[in-house]
């Protein structure tokens, strides 16, 4: 049962856009309003073919996602929406994502949501026309502190007016800072900045995990074959490093001096100061632009890039990990001291229909030939890799059926041919189903042809699926990969997924991607809230240990090193999920728990130690 909240005031709608200001109250472990739309306002239509754009103006208190619904009798139609908090903004959404699924995107992240200047809005959910709206209404779950969400005008519009913040800029501070709030602990100037980094600096030290010099458990020692790869031994599945020592694997992705801000230049009000523009380290590399990067040239001067390394790796060695994720810079892979995995691209994924690409054109094979060339080939010698990811989060799973509508609907091409061929004998969503599949199996065969050829020493890490379990016809394929791979957003990897998936496949499982976050700084909590900073790395603890003590488990990778950019990556997501902060301050009661668990690692995944048992708490 749903508890509703307090609504304060009235709220008025029209299509002028002219409404009075109301304030919604969340509450509870989850909560629901609604208006129907004669409490709006009668003049309000109920069929809504002809507009294009809900047009809301608001104000969050809390960077806390909610959601947006409309009610057509007995159908709801829900989206995720994330707008920026504490200044009223202009969020014209677009209607088509709830009229019809999204068909742009080649991997969950994009297919799943759309940035706006003020917002991001989900695409997922149940779709149809609008041409019986009686209701709308907004939840949220699990609201932290009792956020507020006002809203003082709601109209309709055929053409878009734009999204944007609607008070006083800039919103961002020169040190990449949320303006609009404040905390505990914001820099307010050069000096407070300088000297936290003064304090980190006098207390980085390499921590005591007892690593070898590849990051394996230096007591340890099986069979050593120059690199990286995976063993059962007495019933639990390692890593072995190229020196014949067990390796449990623990990283972050995205360790870099790029702060990942996006669409500086078309927002350039909302700053109170752009960075500067940095050409990298070595020739080929792409410049630097962000409020990170600014921050480190700050703190380290003229020689920021190879001091940032530096640094990177001490922190590394101190918390106890030993792998950087994928999607790091190359002048931390380079350095060569530790661990790294790959992200390999260029198979026509971004280019394809929803991330699958033509893999019937005659082209594709060279296509596909050359990228492993260019990305496997000059690494097959060097023994700090420990493997590629062949992708990220493929959409397929459960868009089936879409994916045939988009090959079908596009220009004419191979894949198309084969689809129209195949269907020939029956179109059902089985059929269609059968086909991508199909499909699929010659994306892997290819794909992972590619990358033996051209680099038979390296561990093929497998797709990345994201949670939960692929469908079975992707699941068996997955034993093709030397380890299999997932994503797990929640608050621990399910225990009867990895049975099953071990099960099937017989592979070792690792997960890229995992965080918690707090909503607050102008951030979002991520995709798994959590209370506060220690229940930060309370979460990190217990989902860690409780993975690593399944026998066929063998590592997780944060999600990501850099807290994200306060408005929005290239998608919108502005979350708070960093082991350090934008200005380049480690969140110390996350990283003295990431230390803990990974002096136990060793001990918890061999069974000798029962993992951590306290759940965090999302309150």
């Amino acid at each position: 049962m749903f508890r509703c909240f307090a609504v304060i005031g009235v709220l008025v709608a029209c299509l002028s856009g002219i409404a009075a200001t109301q304030n919604v109250v969340f509450d509870g472990p989850r909560a629901e309003h609604r208006w129907s739309l004669s409490e709006l306002d009668p003049k309000l239509p109920a069929d809504w073919t002809g507009y294009h754009y809900l047009v809301l103006e608001m104000r969050a208190s809390s960077p806390q996602r909610f959601n947006l619904i409309f009610f057509s009798g007995s159908v709801t139609q829900s989206r995720e929406m994330l707008p920026m908090a504490n200044v009223w903004i202009r969020a014209a959404i677009p209607l088509q994502y709830y009229r019809q699924p999204n068909r742009t995107g080649f991997d969950l992240a994009s297919v799943g949501k759309v940035p706006r200047n003020s917002f991001w809005i989900g695409t997922g959910g149940v779709y149809g026309p609008l041409n019986a709206v009686d209701a709308i209404g907004v939840s949220m779950i699990t609201p932290l502190g009792k956020p507020t969400l006002e809203i003082r005008s709601v109209a309709l519009a055929k053409e878009d007016p734009g999204s944007d913040v609607l008070e006083k800029k800039p919103v961002v501070d020169e040190f990449g800072q949320w303006i609009p709030s404040d905390w505990n602990g914001k820099v307010r100037n050069l000096a407070d900045a300088q000297k936290s980094w003064a304090t980190e600096e006098a207390a980085l030290k390499a921590g005591d995990f007892g690593y070898s010099k590849f990051g394996g458990y230096a007591h340890t020692k099986v069979k050593a074959t120059g690199f990286f790869r995976v063993e059962e031994i007495d019933g639990r599945w390692w890593f072995v490093d190229p020196e014949g020592h067990l390796f449990f694997s623990t990283g972050a992705t995205c360790i870099g001096a790029y702060g990942g801000d996006s669409r500086l230049a078309e927002r350039k009000e909302y700053f109170q100061a752009l960075p500067p523009v940095t050409q990298a380290a070595k020739p080929g590399r792409r410049p630097q632009s962000g409020f990170y990067t600014w921050n480190l040239q700050r703190r380290f001067g003229d020689d920021w890039q190879a001091r940032w390394v530096d640094l990177a790796v001490r922190r590394m060695e101190s918390w106890g990990m030993n792998t950087i994720g994928n999607w790091s810079d190359r002048e931390i892979w380079d350095a060569q001291k530790k661990a790294y995995v790959v992200n390999l691209r260029g198979w026509g994924m971004e280019t394809g229909y929803m991330g699958m690409p033509d893999v019937y054109s005659d082209e594709w094979p060279a296509i596909v030939d050359k990228a492993a060339a260019e990305q496997c080939a000059p690494r097959k010698n060097d023994p700090y890799l420990l493997g590629y990811f062949v992708a990220n989060e493929p959409p397929w799973p459960g868009r089936e059926s879409l994916i045939v509508d988009i090959i079908l609907d596009s220009k004419p091409s191979a894949i198309q041919r084969e689809a129209k061929a195949f269907l020939a004998a029956g179109d059902t969503p089985a059929r269609r189903k059968e086909f991508i599949y199909k499909a699929f199996d010659r994306y892997l065969e290819v794909i992972n042809a590619a990358i033996k050829r051209h680099d038979p020493n390296h561990l093929n890490l497998g797709l990345r699926f994201g949670s939960g379990l692929p469908p079975a016809e992707m699941l068996r394929a997955s034993k093709a990969f030397d380890v299999y791979s997932l994503n797990v957003y929640s608050t621990a990897v399910d225990v009867k997924t990895m049975e099953e998936i071990y099960r099937v496949t017989g592979r070792p499982i690792i997960v890229g991607e995992f965080h918690f976050g707090v909503p607050g700084r102008g951030l979002a909590p991520g995709l798994v809230q959590v209370r506060d900073q220690a229940e930060r790395g309370i979460a990190y603890r217990y989902y860690v240990e409780q993975a690593a003590s399944f026998p066929a488990f063998i590592g997780a990778s944060w999600f990501q090193w850099i807290d994200q950019p306060s408005t929005g990556r290239m998608d919108g997501e502005n979350y708070n999920i960093g082991l350090v902060d934008v200005t380049d301050r480690p969140y110390s009661e996350l990283i003295e728990a990431v230390k803990t668990t990974h002096r136990r690692l060793y001990e918890v995944h061999a069974g000798k130690t029962p993992p951590f048992n306290q759940k965090p708490r999302p309150q």
